[in-house]
């Protein structure tokens, strides 16, 4: 049996979830809820190194700023893509604003910048704002 380990949004425990469980809504084995809520997971430095390193799902990453135009035009579309993707991939979002130190230790120079990680390392860079064709098309394509 193939298992895969997948970091609880909530709590940050790491659960140990068979391939085929994957599609049927599993629950954190800590904290009880949902493994996958069809919802961005916000980033923060608390939560930013167990989210990369320890999901054996691939994990896209938008990081963003409050004051961001592009930024705010791509969240909705972020969102639905979430949607469309979990269980196979996790979406986050990091406020580069609130969390400058990982912004600078990724090189963010521009934003919206999508990053996709796999295997705790990153795998593919975009940046600016995108279609949700394009973006769903993007991340296909990259993980």
């Amino acid at each position: 049996m193939n298992n895969l380990h997948v970091v609880c949004p909530h709590c940050n425990a790491v659960n140990r979830i068979p391939v085929e469980r994957m599609e049927q809504r599993p629950r954190c084995g800590g904290c009880k809820k949902p493994l996958f809520t069809g919802q961005p997971l916000e980033l923060t430095s608390a939560n930013f190194e167990q989210q990369i390193t320890r999901n054996e799902i691939p994990l896209v990453v938008d990081f963003w700023a409050s004051w961001c135009g592009p930024c705010k035009m791509m969240a909705p579309v972020f969102e639905r893509a979430a949607a469309q993707l979990e269980p196979s991939v996790r979406l986050a979002k990091l406020n580069t604003e609130e969390e400058q130190g990982i912004a600078a230790q990724f090189n963010i120079r521009s934003i919206p910048t999508l990053v996709i990680f796999a295997d705790g390392r990153e795998k593919a860079r975009q940046s600016g704002a995108i279609a949700e064709a394009d973006l769903l098309h993007w991340i296909r394509t990259n993980i």
